[in-house]
């Protein structure tokens, strides 16, 4: 059956505007967010029940923010990967609205606080650690953090590195990589045992300066995320527009008054 030239002036300018949408890159970007969405509330999931059966306590409103952030950002891309699908503009509104909130909450937050937060944090963190000393002296719990530290990041004492411990030096101490121990001779600490080989650098420069590393990147990914959700939030008003028109365009093609050149 021979085509009229209408007929086939309809298809070819529908083939064209499908072609021209952002359905499959917003559908893909999407995708992309629910999987980091996904993987962020398991890893929250793991360690909320980590810290349960060890007993460490948390608030409980961190914990309830960080599950309502993270399902509600899922449950905003399910919603606008169905508007993109179906063609519907109030999923994308819904949609957008989320987005931006979200993403001007997180991004203003992140900005306003930084410093605030930095401050606290990690000078927080160093005055802990500065009133173990002297480290001859300090209790138990904190003889135990200090040995985890030092096994962790392959350094001992605080300060003044092994000398800190006087004639006690722990066992987490110990050195086993040429280029970062000392040996120890008898005189250099009194009581120590000769030629005992113990890390050089001292802990307190090397856990402070993790910290603020770590720090750093919770804060870049924070940023980075508000940063992601206001692409994805410029793409659904868009999206939107192009489903307008796209619908306007064939209720007026099919409408048998349509004017080549009027979109």
């Amino acid at each position: 059956m021979l085509q009229r030239p209408g007929d086939m002036q309809r298809s070819a300018v529908v083939v064209v505007a499908d072609k021209t949408t952002l359905k499959r890159p917003f559908i893909f970007a999407n995708a992309v967010h629910m999987a980091l969405c996904f993987f962020m509330l398991t890893m929250t999931v793991a360690w909320h029940r980590d810290l349960v059966q060890t007993g460490k306590l948390v608030s409980s409103v961190s914990v309830v923010l960080m599950y309502v952030i993270e399902i509600g950002c899922l449950l905003l891309s399910v919603l606008g990967v169905i508007g993109a699908c179906k063609g519907k503009r109030w999923c994308l509104i819904l949609y957008a609205t989320g987005m931006a909130a979200a993403s001007q909450t997180i991004i203003v937050r992140t900005a306003l606080s930084y410093q605030d937060l930095y401050e606290k944090r990690v000078v927080r963190e160093e005055n802990k650690l500065l009133s173990m000393m002297p480290l001859t002296a300090t209790n138990k719990a904190n003889r135990t953090l200090l040995y985890s530290i030092q096994e962790e990041f392959e350094c001992c004492g605080l300060i003044e590195g092994y000398k800190d411990w006087g004639s006690f030096i722990p066992a987490s101490c110990n050195c086993q990589y040429p280029g970062k121990c000392i040996r120890l001779r008898g005189s250099a600490t009194l009581g120590a045992p000769k030629n005992q080989y113990v890390y050089q650098e001292p802990c307190l420069p090397i856990y402070v300066s993790e910290l603020k590393l770590a720090f750093s990147l919770t804060m870049a990914i924070q940023f980075g995320s508000g940063v992601f959700w206001m692409v994805l939030l410029v793409m659904s008003i868009k999206l939107m527009g192009q489903i307008k028109r796209k619908q306007e365009f064939m209720a007026l093609l099919y409408s048998n008054r349509y004017v080549p050149g009027a979109f």
